[in-house]
């Protein structure tokens, strides 16, 4: 009888020798400052939700499943966006413990994210200058004990997410506030009360990080640059085909091209407008003497959308530009030795629960279906995913991988000729923000005034963005110098004229027993307000002056042109006219249809 421990040894010794026996080592340890910067160590942005409410938090077992199949793309580093409000943060690191003790040669490891908002955040008057102490406390805390319980994966934490650029409007808060958790945690790092090698940064717009307006720049900024270990900059080229489009139109030496080389050239424009976004802010903190690493904390492009990135606005949403920017974004990362945390792994459907097409639900590379896109295709041919499910479903493609199919669903950028005006320029630089308008006429648009030498007429002081509130609607102007609206089909829809000045609004006093007048029709038998607006959301003194139109109301809309002078002493509702921000603004709140307002010639006169 041959003895039992000298066979298994005798086995053990023919598998490894015959290749199958896999050796799994365990992984030395690794600081933040290995990973950061690393093109082997691919980052993704990630949210587990499968649901249209994140009540429903992730399972370990569904976020194991999600580890596995980023794994097997080379994924090597995640960023998250809370730790207490959901509990996904904590599952996610107990996942990721579980699968490195299944396997030692596992490696996953994080970007905690803290959220933290502003005091009466998500309410009609949130106070930006203060915080929801509570919140961001627990916040922190949180990502204290979870960065001191798993210090062998957690190894950077954001200080909030886009908690600083001001279009955050329901919770943003000054930099100080950022500044002064920063420096709670660095001074942690230094007594022992957090691993030292841990890096702190917070996730922000590149505006926010004095890469934009300069209305950001402030001794505060300064400081939260000091005091980072490194930038986390947000740049998204799928959002500005929208709000900022000088990049995206087809230029007229580019229409003879093949619709695919105008494609190819227009998604290069979408990653060479990243980059000049990323170099901004990189020349801002350069020009203060300070030297700080900057990497991308989100980026991405949606794969479907309605509204103001489909076929009646930017066209910009389809899985094919989805493909070519995430390549080239990836591309030009790796070589700059750039950490592209991309936004985002997996779809989710609870950020626009109302709208299944809304562009927010449809940024991630695997779909809630278990279907990889047509970013990921050449994954699933090269059988990566093999083995591997997400809900219980195999990864296949998307449109069955069919790309005939897929193609039909392309759409070209809209010419550069033919774009929507998205911003009005006609200034008149004699003027500053806040003097007092003395002229008898105060032209926002009117094709009998054209320019600012006009008799007794004067025009803004500052430069005008047409601007669809949180992308509930559409507004362009046309080539004609008519303002066009699709009004929204959600909860409410909302857009305006808005001064391009960051909260300072334009002194209208003179006007205040005058007329604002416009010449309107429309197919709408939705009712919605019509006026201007006086302060800011962001300061906590914003004001909608308005009259009401409806089938039921005074003032009504037709489908032929009407004018309307409408007295000015019918709209304003408290705090005169010194500070007009938005010089015309419309919003929906019932009765929605989708249907189209248009509206021209629109000036104030006393």
């Amino acid at each position: 009888m041959i003895n039992g421990i000298r066979l298994v040894g005798y086995i053990v010794i023919v598998l490894m020798l015959s290749g199958c026996w896999e050796t799994r080592k365990e992984v030395p340890y690794k600081a933040a400052i290995d990973i950061l910067g690393n093109s082997e160590y691919r980052a993704f942005s990630y949210g587990g939700y499968r649901y249209k409410t994140r009540d429903t938090v992730p399972t370990v077992a569904e976020l194991k499943d999600d580890m596995r199949l980023l794994s097997a793309l080379g994924t090597k580093l995640l960023r998250t966006y809370n730790t207490q409000q959901y509990s996904e943060a904590a599952n996610l690191l107990k996942a990721i413990k579980e699968l490195k003790e299944e396997d030692p040669s596992f490696e996953m490891y994080v970007m905690l994210g803290a959220w933290i908002e502003c005091e009466a955040a998500w309410t009609r008057y949130p106070n930006h200058a203060a915080e929801n102490i509570e919140n961001n406390t627990a916040e922190i805390e949180t990502a204290i004990a979870l960065a001191n319980s798993y210090p062998e994966i957690v190894k950077m934490i954001a200080v909030g997410n886009e908690a600083m650029v001001q279009w955050a409007v329901n919770y943003f808060v000054v930099p100080k506030i950022i500044l002064n958790w920063v420096e709670h945690l660095q001074a942690l790092k230094k007594s022992g009360g957090l691993p030292a090698d841990i890096l702190i940064t917070s996730s922000d717009n590149y505006e926010s990080w004095g890469g934009g307006d300069k209305s950001y720049h402030s001794k505060d900024l300064e400081n939260l640059l000091l005091a980072v270990d490194f930038v986390s900059l947000h740049t998204y080229p799928f959002h500005d085909t929208y709000y900022h489009p000088q990049f995206w139109g087809v230029p007229e030496k580019e229409e003879n091209l093949s619709e695919a080389r105008q494609l190819e050239a227009a998604m290069l424009r979408a990653v060479e407008h990243a980059k000049s976004q990323y170099q901004s802010c990189a020349d801002y903190i350069t020009s203060l003497g300070i030297d700080k690493p900057i990497h991308i904390g989100e980026t991405g492009w949606a794969g479907k959308a309605s509204f103001s990135y489909g076929s009646t606005g930017s066209r910009a949403a389809d899985e094919y530009k989805m493909k070519l920017y995430y390549d080239r974004i990836r591309s030009w990362t790796d070589a700059a030795g750039i950490s592209c945390f991309y936004f985002e792994a997996f779809d989710e459907q609870w950020k626009a629960p109302s709208n299944g097409k809304g562009s927010e639900n449809h940024f991630g590379l695997i779909n809630l279906k278990g279907e990889a896109k047509y970013a990921l295709w050449k994954e699933v041919d090269q059988g990566m995913f093999n083995g591997l499910t997400r809900n219980g479903l195999p990864i296949t493609k998307t449109y069955n991988g069919d790309t005939a199919a897929l193609l039909t669903e392309v759409l070209l950028p809209p010419l550069a000729s033919e774009m929507g005006v998205l911003e009005i320029t006609t200034v008149n630089d004699m003027y500053q923000i806040g003097d007092r308008i003395k002229e008898d006429n105060y032209v926002i648009i009117h094709d009998s005034w054209p320019s600012s030498d006009s008799p007794n007429a004067t025009f803004p002081s500052a430069k005008i963005k047409l601007n669809s509130w949180e992308g509930t609607c559409e507004i362009r102007m046309n080539k004609e110098g008519i303002i066009e609206i699709d009004t929204g089909t959600g909860y409410w829809w909302g857009c305006a004229l808005e001064l391009k000045t960051v909260g300072r609004g334009e002194n209208l006093s003179n006007f205040k027993d005058g007329t604002l007048n416009f010449e309107i029709r429309g197919a709408t038998t939705s009712s919605f307000k019509l006026g201007f607006q006086t302060g800011a959301f962001s300061q906590g003194n914003l004001v909608n002056n308005y009259i009401t139109f409806g089938k039921n109301d005074t003032y009504r809309l037709a489908e032929e042109w009407t004018k309307f002078a409408v007295p000015i002493s019918n709209l304003v509702e408290k705090d005169g006219m010194t500070n007009v921000t938005a010089l015309l603004f419309f919003r929906g709140d019932h009765d929605f249809d989708g249907e189209k307002i248009f509206i021209k010639n629109i000036f104030y006169s006393r």
